[in-house]
């Protein structure tokens, strides 16, 4: 089964309202990224499946802390203005509930400085409770930034914003290496996800981009991150294209589980292939 039963159009739907608020109330293109759940459908907009969601909002703020203290500062009052409150002992957690109260949303900010330790929590300066968790691989969404336009409608009224949103390359690596390190079935459904769907037109071209945007730095920690998940994939019984066709089937019940799990498979095997050769 799926790891997350909010990943609904409902939680969806809450979740976008909650990132235009947010981009609303910040009064501009904020300099975070959105890495997390909301992306891939952005990504595969022209298939016919569309991607489970999420009620994460999932933000790289590399480029926020880099831009100072007053983009940060800003950033904090615009989520207390949309209604989302601090979580106690998470200072890069912030909550709101989604319309009715029928979902939570989460909004959180993620980090990759190579000066705080993996899964430190950087601290923000003129800032009361804002921080980020610092995890390694995120910094890849920064560095392939697409701005699209995200609308929802709030109060009755449709409201558009420009969001920074990483692309196709930047996605993979950051959740390649959040597979990596969390083993979470929510990431291997992500990837295959993207890597079936995606408009570029698919794995071989997925890979492509990945090594056009960063083809020279495929070597350490994000190529055992990449062989990791080739190995998580090889098999029609491996833990990755179960996880897929698991979410899949619960979206699309009359997709075949059997050519899911084909597709999964395929898909991260021609892109590991293409990427580390």
């Amino acid at each position: 089964m799926a790891d997350n039963p909010s990943r609904t159009r409902v939680a969806r739907a809450a979740a976008e309202a909650a990132l235009v608020r947010v981009v609303h109330h910040d009064g501009g293109r904020p300099e975070f990224v959105v890495l997390g759940g909301l992306v891939p459908e952005l990504l595969c907009s022209a298939s016919p499946y569309h991607h489970a969601g999420t009620t994460d909002v999932d933000v790289q703020v590399n480029l926020e802390i880099a831009a100072g203290s007053v983009h940060t500062a800003r950033l904090e009052t615009a989520l207390r203005n949309a209604e989302f409150e601090p979580d106690a002992k998470r200072a890069w957690r912030w909550t709101a509930e989604g319309p009715g109260a029928r979902v939570v949303v989460r909004f959180e900010l993620l980090a990759d400085l190579d000066d705080h330790p993996e899964g430190a929590t950087v601290t923000f300066d003129e800032c009361e409770d804002l921080g980020a968790a610092n995890l390694r691989g995120t910094g890849h969404a920064a560095r392939d930034v697409e701005v699209r336009q995200v609308s929802s409608t709030i109060g009755g009224v449709v409201h558009t914003v420009d969001v920074n949103v990483a692309g196709l390359a930047g996605f993979l690596l950051a959740k390649i290496a959040a597979a990596y390190s969390r083993r979470k079935p929510k990431d291997w459904y992500d990837i295959a996800f993207v890597l079936c769907h995606n408009d570029a037109g698919g794995p071989e071209q997925a890979a492509a981009m990945v090594l056009g945007r960063f083809g020279g730095e495929l070597t350490g920690s994000i190529r055992t991150a990449i062989e990791d998940l080739g190995a998580n994939f090889a098999a029609p019984t491996a833990q990755g294209p179960n996880a897929y066709a698991d979410q899949l089937l619960l979206d699309h019940p009359d997709f075949d589980r059997a050519t899911a799990i084909a597709d999964a498979v395929v898909a991260v095997e021609r892109f590991c292939e293409l990427v580390l050769s």
